[in-house]
């Protein structure tokens, strides 16, 4: 039996039989973990309320190499209250976790992608955020965190440089701006989106507007779905 420890996110959690729980977490020491939740639905002082998503969570699990673990107590170590009471950040966290759900691969430690939900979810805990502006750029981190980051300034086919104030096709599956020579399937960015794209994934935000920071959030969901293979 091996005995885990650590911080934790709940990615999601699916009722079992009369009273378990399965609980999908992304755990800072191991990656993701899935884990069977004895009795979780009759109340537990072990797990209390700790299987809410967004907050973080301390987790003992017992591990043994099978698909599932069991979780043997669970607390509360970051409490997100301003987040959970604003429906717009819930939406940007949900959307978040759900990426990550699919996006990071089972018991494979993910320090970076886990750095950048982590700060995303802290963000998002400040009443004075702009979700969407913080969504895309926590998704480009994520895509850039596991080795699919999209190329935004050379076609990712031959190399060639796109023009600045030029629109640019972007090929999600192929990892970024193509060319009209290499083709593929694209979305097509006007040169504010572009330039909306590199500044987020540069780490900046300030001067990117709203509409720009959706077309980028389209565009973060198409590679995620390409890459992590969910349905949109």
């Amino acid at each position: 039996m091996t005995r885990l420890e650590s911080d934790a996110l709940v990615l999601r959690t699916v009722d079992v039989g009369e009273s378990d729980v399965v609980a999908t977490l992304l755990t800072e020491r191991a990656g993701k973990v899935s884990a069977i939740v004895r009795g979780a639905r009759r109340g537990s002082r072990r797990i209390g309320g700790a299987l809410e998503p967004v907050h973080g969570v301390a987790v003992l699990l017992d591990d043994r190499g099978a698909e599932l673990a069991t979780l043997k107590e669970a607390s509360i170590v970051r409490l997100r209250a301003s987040l959970v009471s604003r429906l717009d950040a819930l939406e940007a966290a949900g959307t978040a976790l759900r990426w990550a759900r699919h996006l990071f691969p089972p018991r494979t430690p993910e320090p970076e992608g886990w750095r950048v939900l982590v700060e995303l979810l802290d963000a998002l805990d400040d009443a004075n955020a702009a979700p969407r502006h913080a969504l895309a750029r926590a998704g480009l981190a994520m895509l850039s965190a596991v080795g699919y980051g999209l190329e935004l300034d050379q076609c990712v086919g031959c190399g060639r440089r796109c023009p600045e104030g030029r629109a640019a096709c972007l090929d999600p599956a192929r990892g970024g701006i193509v060319c009209r020579s290499c083709g593929g399937a694209v979305t097509v960015l006007a040169p504010a989106a572009r330039d909306a794209a590199r500044a987020l994934a540069a780490g900046g935000a300030r001067d990117v507007g709203d509409a720009e920071a959706q077309v980028v959030l389209g565009v973060v969901d198409r590679a995620m779905a390409v890459h992590a293979g969910f349905e949109r």
